[in-house]
Protein backbone atom coordinates (compact mmCIF):
# COMPACT_ATOMS: atom_id res chain seq x y z
CA UNK A 1 0.00 0.00 0.00
CA UNK A 2 1.57 3.67 -1.28
CA UNK A 3 1.90 6.14 1.30
CA UNK A 4 0.73 9.75 -0.05
CA UNK A 5 2.32 12.37 1.31
CA UNK A 6 0.22 15.21 0.40
CA UNK A 7 -2.98 15.71 -1.46
CA UNK A 8 -5.01 18.06 -3.08
CA UNK A 9 -8.86 18.24 -3.70
CA UNK A 10 -9.30 19.36 -7.52
CA UNK A 11 -12.66 19.18 -7.79
CA UNK A 12 -15.24 17.73 -5.74
CA UNK A 13 -17.46 16.10 -7.67
CA UNK A 14 -18.63 14.39 -10.91
CA UNK A 15 -15.73 13.64 -11.26
CA UNK A 16 -14.02 13.88 -7.57
CA UNK A 17 -10.18 14.15 -8.24
CA UNK A 18 -7.36 15.32 -6.70
CA UNK A 19 -3.58 15.55 -6.78
CA UNK A 20 -1.45 13.83 -4.91
CA UNK A 21 2.35 12.47 -4.26
CA UNK A 22 3.82 9.70 -2.66
CA UNK A 23 6.33 9.85 0.18
CA UNK A 24 9.07 9.24 -2.43
CA UNK A 25 7.33 12.31 -4.46
CA UNK A 26 6.13 10.43 -7.64
CA UNK A 27 2.53 12.63 -8.72
CA UNK A 28 -0.49 10.30 -8.94
CA UNK A 29 -3.86 12.07 -10.37
CA UNK A 30 -6.40 10.40 -8.69
CA UNK A 31 -10.07 10.68 -10.28
CA UNK A 32 -13.62 9.02 -10.09
CA UNK A 33 -16.12 9.60 -12.19
CA UNK A 34 -19.51 7.82 -13.42
CA UNK A 35 -18.54 4.87 -10.69
CA UNK A 36 -15.22 4.74 -11.90
CA UNK A 37 -12.33 5.11 -10.19
CA UNK A 38 -8.44 5.80 -11.23
CA UNK A 39 -5.10 6.00 -10.16
CA UNK A 40 -2.76 7.25 -12.84
CA UNK A 41 1.00 7.48 -12.03
CA UNK A 42 2.32 10.54 -14.10
CA UNK A 43 5.18 12.71 -14.44
CA UNK A 44 4.27 15.83 -12.91
CA UNK A 45 1.20 17.99 -12.51
CA UNK A 46 1.49 19.12 -15.71
CA UNK A 47 -0.97 17.62 -18.16
CA UNK A 48 1.50 18.22 -21.30
CA UNK A 49 3.63 16.10 -19.70
CA UNK A 50 1.39 13.15 -19.48
CA UNK A 51 1.66 9.42 -21.33
CA UNK A 52 -1.82 9.10 -22.09
CA UNK A 53 -1.37 5.68 -23.38
CA UNK A 54 -0.14 4.58 -19.96
CA UNK A 55 -2.54 2.42 -18.31
CA UNK A 56 -4.34 3.20 -14.23
CA UNK A 57 -2.20 1.83 -11.31
CA UNK A 58 -5.76 0.82 -9.62
CA UNK A 59 -8.78 1.67 -11.33
CA UNK A 60 -12.58 0.26 -10.43
CA UNK A 61 -15.83 0.40 -11.13
CA UNK A 62 -18.47 0.25 -8.22
CA UNK A 63 -21.55 -0.08 -10.37
CA UNK A 64 -23.00 3.07 -8.58
CA UNK A 65 -22.50 5.52 -11.88
CA UNK A 66 -21.75 8.51 -8.95
CA UNK A 67 -19.41 11.13 -9.46
CA UNK A 68 -18.88 11.76 -5.48
CA UNK A 69 -16.38 9.85 -3.39
CA UNK A 70 -14.56 10.86 0.14
CA UNK A 71 -11.17 10.78 -0.02
CA UNK A 72 -10.86 8.12 2.85
CA UNK A 73 -13.47 5.86 0.54
CA UNK A 74 -11.31 6.50 -2.50
CA UNK A 75 -7.89 6.36 -0.91
CA UNK A 76 -9.52 2.79 0.64
CA UNK A 77 -10.76 0.92 -2.79
CA UNK A 78 -7.65 2.32 -4.01
CA UNK A 79 -4.99 0.41 -1.47
CA UNK A 80 -3.49 3.76 -0.73
CA UNK A 81 -3.11 5.81 2.12
CA UNK A 82 -1.98 9.03 3.55
CA UNK A 83 1.02 8.83 5.32
CA UNK A 84 1.12 10.15 9.22
CA UNK A 85 0.79 13.72 9.31
CA UNK A 86 0.51 14.11 4.97
CA UNK A 87 -1.39 17.37 4.43
CA UNK A 88 -5.06 17.39 2.77
CA UNK A 89 -5.74 20.39 1.16
CA UNK A 90 -9.68 20.73 0.56
CA UNK A 91 -11.01 22.09 -2.68
CA UNK A 92 -12.15 25.46 -1.16
CA UNK A 93 -8.46 25.86 0.12
CA UNK A 94 -7.35 24.86 -3.72
CA UNK A 95 -9.68 27.49 -5.25
CA UNK A 96 -8.34 30.58 -3.11
CA UNK A 97 -4.96 29.30 -3.69
CA UNK A 98 -5.63 29.46 -7.33
CA UNK A 99 -7.32 33.01 -7.14
CA UNK A 100 -4.47 34.23 -5.11
CA UNK A 101 -1.86 32.63 -7.23
CA UNK A 102 -3.66 34.62 -10.05
CA UNK A 103 -4.06 38.27 -8.55
CA UNK A 104 -0.27 38.08 -7.44
CA UNK A 105 0.24 37.54 -11.38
Amino acid sequence: MSALARVVQTCRACPSQWDAWTVDGQYLYLRYRHGIGSVEAQPSKDPNTWDLDTPPLTEWDDGTDGGVIELDDFLSRAGLRLAMLAPVVSYEEYVEQQRRERADQ
